[in-house]
């Protein structure tokens, strides 16, 4: 009987090492820019379902992200890429760091945020850039809200916007394609007479918002700033306790404001195109698309994402931003923010 015992432990344990080991998990390094945030429970459940390890690296904003890519794109450091904006798209296509990948997931994305036909860049969210005002000055100084550009240089409203430098900014140059498709040749006249009437500008939004911005921590003096349609929404969700109602708003005029699309894509040369095929199909799902506006405070491009009820009351969206092409914007961004500054100095 004993016997019989051991040659049964014995079997068992030569079975036992002959089983094939768990596979490790499959690593992928995603690329992106310095505002990215995501639930750390949502990484890991794509994490599980396919047996991965997620990596991220954040490489400052959207524009120094990108350079990294192109610099490094025959030996890209990461898998995926995301955050190349409609204000970049045309220069990361015209540098070819991307794999074309038609994601299944979309079908469940509107056509209006598909603006590379051939699905190197695929869409994720979007925000607009709008100016954000402080509910409580108007209300105490008995002032009209301006309702266009052109009411921004008028005397009634002197000294009381702050912006972000172009050059410096995202949201800031955000602004001045605004402007640039409202007034086409003429934006440089436009941005005279803000100057003249008293507009500051600052390199950043952290400092024009949270300094100069009157309604924001800061208590600045300018109570009108470039921000985020989204803004006021996370006015009320940091606040602490949260206010019946969010102490900013945003200006959504005609034309006065400018659509953020961002976009993930697959860099090429990679080792690890089919895991990195997954986690775009993961960014475009319901799930990643839900988790996005309390992390990142975007608005998701998925059809059937919900929008958290913080969002649903108090953030805004544009009915008619100001448009220009990706292409354009290529073909002259540098031109324009040049002219910009010397205009300004």
């Amino acid at each position: 009987m004993k016997h019989i015992t051991f040659y049964f432990l014995l079997f068992t344990l030569l079975l036992a090492s002959c089983a094939p080991k768990p596979a490790e998990p499959r690593a992928i390094t995603v690329l992106t820019h310095d505002s990215f945030a995501i639930s750390e429970d949502v990484v890991k459940a794509f994490e599980s379902e396919n047996n991965a390890k997620v990596s991220f690296i954040q490489s400052g904003d959207a524009g120094s992200m990108l350079n990294q890519a192109i610099l490094t794109k025959d030996a890209p450091i990461a898998d995926v890429i995301f955050g190349v904006d409609n204000t970049f798209l045309s220069r990361a296509l015209e540098a070819d760091i991307f794999e074309a990948y038609q994601s299944p997931a979309l079908t469940d994305i509107p056509d209006e945020f598909k603006l590379d036909p051939s699905n190197r860049a695929l869409p994720v969210d979007y925000g607009d850039v709008c100016i954000n005002y402080d509910k409580v000055y108007f209300a105490e100084n008995n002032l009209a809200l301006p309702q266009s550009f052109e009411d921004l240089a008028k005397p009634e409203y002197k000294d009381l916007l702050v912006v972000e430098n172009p050059a410096t900014s995202s949201p800031g140059l955000a602004f001045l394609l605004a402007t640039r498709a409202h007034f086409g040749d003429g934006y440089l006249d436009y941005w005279k007479s803000l100057k003249d009437n008293g507009v500051v500008v600052v390199d950043g939004w952290e400092t024009a918002y949270y300094t100069n911005f009157s309604a924001s921590s800061g208590k600045g003096p300018q109570p009108m700033v470039v921000s985020y349609a989204s803004s006021p929404a996370a006015e009320v969700f940091f606040a602490s306790p949260a206010p019946t109602e969010a102490p900013t708003a945003s200006i959504v005029a005609s034309d006065m404001c400018f659509r953020q699309i961002e976009f993930v894509g697959i860099l090429k040369n990679g080792q690890n195109n089919d895991i990195a095929q997954k986690f775009v199909d993961f960014m475009l799902s319901q799930q990643f698309q839900e988790d996005m506006p309390l992390n990142m405070f975007v608005y998701p491009v998925n059809k059937n994402a919900k929008l958290p009820e913080v969002f649903v009351k108090y953030a805004q969206v544009a009915e008619s931003p100001a448009v220009l092409s990706y292409s354009e914007i290529a073909s002259n961004r540098d031109a324009w923010i040049e002219a910009w500054t010397e205009a300004m100095k």
